[in-house]
Formats: C-alpha cells, structure tokens, sequence
C-alpha cells in the first residue's frame, strides 16, 4: 500500500490519521487544505490547484489528507491504491472542530495553509452538521464512479481506526 486517499468529515481524524499512517508506512502526507486556500482561508484558483495536486502526487507513493473531489477527484482517486473514508458522528467531528478552534497549540498545524488557523464560523458548524445528508452523498457518487470498490475501506469510529492501524504493523 503506497497511494492513499483518506476521505471524512472536518474533525473526524483524517489529518490524524494520516500522520500516523506516514509514520507506519513511511510515505510522505499530502494535505491538500494548503494547496488550495490562501492566507485567510481565501478559495485558490482550482487550476492552479489541480497543477499542485498532480505535482504533488507525481511520486508512486503518497497519502492525501482531503477530499476536493469535484476539483482532483480525478487525480486522486484513481491511482489510489486505498481510500480510507473515516465515518464519525457529527457530534464528535464537531466537538473535535470546536476543540480545534480554541486550542493555540493547534495553530501551526502542517494540515493547515499559511496564513489560516481554524476560526469558528456558522459556515464551518454547518458544514459539519450537514456533512452526513449533504456531502457524503455527493463523495458516495465520485467514489461510485472514480474509486475501484476493492480498494475502498470505511473506518466506522475510533475503535476502528486504532485496528486498521494496529492491522499495518508487524
């Protein structure tokens, strides 16, 4: 396993977990949050975006950490050898959000782009809140379509994530 895509939630862990995947596996995170946005969260140019995406994925083996799909869904799901899509409750990827926002230590986070530290905002909450009805749907549709069903993994919970790493080592 050396292309990873790993999908979910704002607060469900994909940042997380693919730190420790790039520990177990010793292969380089792709946040994509930074190759997108601007200082002050500002929405890049997508084909300016596309071009650091591919770039960045030009190697054989890598782990990206976001979604973007209808921007790189194409570029990254194909050649994914694993797409993980982590599958929290709204409540605790809020939690973990709000928690996020109000810890300074979280503000030089590598996941996040320069200039831009998580703000509370109701743009934020309810794009959270809605994620299961409104975007889960619409990355079930790119993955139906982009993503070989073979290489699809769906992480129910924290428990499930700690055996799927727990499954990576020796």
């Amino acid at each position: 396993m050396r292309r990873v895509v790993i999908l979910g939630n704002s607060g469900s862990g994909k940042s997380r977990l693919g730190r420790r995947l790039s520990c177990a596996l010793d292969i380089p995170v792709v946040h994509l949050d930074p190759l997108y946005y601007g200082p002050g969260w500002t929405h890049g140019d997508p084909l300016v975006f596309r071009q650091r995406v591919s770039a960045a994925l030009a190697g054989d083996a890598w782990i990206v950490d976001g979604s973007f799909l209808p921007l790189v869904g194409d570029i990254t799901l194909p050649r994914a050898e694993l797409i993980v899509c982590l599958e929290q409750p709204s409540w605790l990827a809020m939690t973990r959000a709000l928690r996020r926002c109000l810890n300074p230590a979280d503000a030089g986070r590598a996941d996040l782009p320069a200039g831009c530290r998580d703000t509370l905002s109701g743009e934020m909450l309810a794009d959270i809140w809605s994620y299961d009805r409104r975007t889960r749907p619409e990355i079930e549709r790119w993955l139906a379509q982009l993503a070989p069903p073979a290489n699809l993994r769906r992480l129910n919970g924290d428990r499930a994530m700690e055996t799927f790493l727990a499954s990576l080592t020796p």
